[in-house]
């Protein structure tokens, strides 16, 4: 099967740069498989565990949003944030996504009680920390 250079670059460094056979990611299109040969494409990228196949395998990656650019040759994903599995501490992923559950529950059951609560913050925080669980297999 060809392969497509792909680069998964975060505001302090390279995170990932390998030549893969697809890529999967959800863009604020909806769900995109992308092949070597795939006509020119700029996109937004929401927060998910994007799927890698390479050499047969499958890899999880952790995306907190940004941008793709995609090319016949090259996939370029420019991340708010980006992590390889290995790298994410699970004990801290999982109290994130426990704390911005227990916030958005209490918002929803008391919103006028609790005003102080920005409901898109723990949205957006929660969405980091499920694509942080699930790129460990932890969710």
């Amino acid at each position: 099967m060809s392969t497509i250079k792909l680069e998964i670059v975060s505001p302090d460094k390279m995170v990932y740069s390998e030549d893969v056979e697809m890529a999967i990611v959800y863009s604020t299109g909806g769900e995109l498989g992308i092949l070597s040969g795939h006509a020119p494409l700029l996109t937004g990228i929401l927060p998910h565990a994007m799927r890698v196949k390479r050499n047969g395998g499958e890899e999880l990656i952790a995306v907190c949003g940004g941008f793709m650019e995609v090319t016949p040759h090259k996939i370029t994903l420019l991340a708010s944030a980006a992590e390889l599995p290995i790298n994410i501490d699970i004990n801290r992923a999982q109290k994130a996504y426990d704390r911005a559950k227990e916030r958005l529950e209490i918002l929803q059951k008391t919103p006028e009680e609790h005003q102080d609560i920005d409901s898109m913050r723990a949205h957006a925080a929660l969405d980091r920390a499920k694509a942080r669980l699930h790129a460990t297999k932890n969710i």
